[in-house]
């Protein structure tokens, strides 16, 4: 199964999250106390409750969920495999069903915005992928946007948890030294 679309964040930072653990969150001073420092956002993706795709970058960014199974692990296409710039370690995700990809400042319990992902009550590994798409020959129009057919910025691996321990609990979702490798 996969989902896709567009997510906007003005926070540098958006989210894989789930809606069951953020149903206290209903303002923004009750936003600010869940999610507002690293510790917060740590202590949330220890729990399994947030896989943050760290950007360092306000914008809006193509998305893409993919979900495998017991059977159909999900993995990278060929082509995404081809211009992937750099994966996360797998991060886990914990949920009751069911999970929403927005920026980190639509998290609550009436989110306004982001991609609601078809997930089955449970323990997941994701892991998080920035694809090169512009690295593509002709995937960009004139003006530099994405052409239809382009990959997109962020392909979101998600499978059924096959072991336990291990997992990235980072709000940095990739080695800084791999996404800035000329800054010490």
């Amino acid at each position: 199964m996969e989902a896709t679309g567009v997510i906007a964040t003005d926070a540098g930072m958006f989210c894989l999250w789930s809606p069951a653990s953020f149903g206290d969150v209903v303002d923004y001073d009750t936003w600010e106390s869940a999610l507002l420092e690293d510790d917060d956002i740590k202590r949330h993706i220890t729990a399994g409750a947030f896989v943050p795709v760290n950007i360092y970058s306000d914008g809006a960014f193509r998305v893409l969920a993919r979900v495998g199974s017991a059977s159909a692990t999900a993995g990278l296409t060929e082509r995404e495999r081809r211009y992937l710039f750099v994966a996360s370690e797998p991060y886990l995700f914990v949920t009751a069903g069911g999970a929403k990809i927005s920026g980190i400042e639509h998290v609550g319990a009436e989110p306004d915005d982001g991609l609601d992902v078809a997930l089955a009550p449970g323990r997941w590994s994701v892991t998080v992928a920035l694809i090169d798409w512009d690295a593509e020959p002709g995937q960009e129009d004139v003006g530099g946007r994405p052409a239809p057919t382009a990959l997109p910025d962020f392909t979101l691996l998600i499978n059924p948890e096959t072991s336990t321990g291990g997992y990235r609990t980072e709000v940095d979702t990739f080695d800084r030294r791999a996404l800035f490798p000329d800054v010490r």
